[in-house]
């Protein structure tokens, strides 16, 4: 009889739990916290933003292209677009969508990344082999102590690779994961026809490559900081010697600033293999406009003969210029 009790009770045991179980599995999602622990280090995966949670998404409208009877540039140009911001228009694409190398426009995500994880304040020094990177270069030598402020200047009107490789390997995170927040940054963006393995655009270490409708989207996104806007518009930059460094006189060359009413910057580009590459940004009687050129025989007429047939398609008579 006892062992039949035993018995009897144990199995209404099982019942009840077994019954019961979804239930207070429930309530304990409910009730209890459950912490998931990431295994880069604390400093760096807090600095890297969720790519569902902050990703920022432009699409820009790319199904069809506004048409006038205008005769079209014949750009040499490999791939090249042209968007009005304004009225999110696609007014001019030419293989938007081909992967291509582009040289130092991968400079405007190098700032991108140094503005959103550092104060423009902050100091670096410049160390031995960004000071010898060599080809385009705003003169750094190394021991030098510069603002990331500075810097940038130097990354965007110069050109400069000895600054790209020292706001890299002098930022937060090291060289190596500075370049891994370029690649995040673009997946942030949604773009998937583009990587980065350096912060200059050098040719050499590795399969560095984007497309025009991708650097369309990093430049629309890079220009809403207002430190970026205000460097790439800047035509010359002075900076007074100090006792940490030498003087720079900084000059933004052949895109347009000066001869095209409207031009407010942003990037050119060239290396062998990417040929000659441009990204300009218009504003002109209330049109805002990015254009870009990749691997182009004359990247400033025909950047000038792209913005004049873009503001046509707008109903806008372009400005004169040299």
């Amino acid at each position: 009889m006892k062992k039949i009790s035993i018995l009897l009770f144990t199995t209404i045991i099982f019942c009840v739990s077994f019954f019961l179980y979804p239930f207070i599995l429930t309530i304990a999602e409910h009730t209890q916290t459950f912490s998931i622990v990431s295994p880069l280090p604390v400093l760096l995966s807090k600095s890297i933003p969720n790519v569902f949670e902050n990703a920022e998404n432009w699409k820009p409208k790319i199904n069809s292209v506004l048409e006038i009877f205008a005769k079209k540039p014949a750009v040499t140009a490999v791939s090249a677009i042209s968007y009005d911001l304004t009225s999110d228009t696609l007014l001019y694409e030419k293989n938007i969508k081909e992967h291509l190398p582009i040289a130092s426009l991968t400079k405007i995500m190098t700032a991108v990344v140094v503005l959103e994880n550092n104060k423009i304040t902050k100091t670096i020094e410049v160390g031995k082999n960004a000071a010898e990177i060599g080809e385009d270069s705003m003169g750094l030598s190394a021991g030098e102590i510069l603002t990331i402020e500075d810097l940038l200047y130097g990354l965007m009107l110069h050109s400069g690779n000895d600054a790209a490789e020292t706001i890299a390997s002098g930022s937060t995170f090291g060289r190596d994961n500075f370049v891994f927040l370029m690649n995040k940054k673009a997946e942030d963006l949604g773009l998937s026809n583009t990587h980065f393995t350096n912060p200059s655009g050098l040719e050499g270490d590795g399969n560095q490559y984007s497309t025009a409708y991708d650097l369309l989207v990093i430049t629309n996104y890079a220009l809403k900081k207002t430190d970026f806007a205000k460097i790439v518009a800047s035509n010359e930059y002075y900076i007074p010697p100090t006792n940490t460094h030498k003087e720079f006189s900084l000059f933004n060359e052949t895109n347009l600033l000066t001869t095209y009413p409207g031009v407010k910057g942003v990037k050119t580009g060239y290396t062998d293999e990417a040929g000659l590459c441009l990204v300009t940004y218009l504003e002109y009687q209330g049109h805002k406009i990015i254009a870009v050129l990749l691997n182009s025989q004359n990247r400033r007429q025909e950047m000038a003969e792209l913005l004049d047939y873009s503001l046509k398609t707008l109903g806008v008579t372009p400005p004169p210029h040299s």
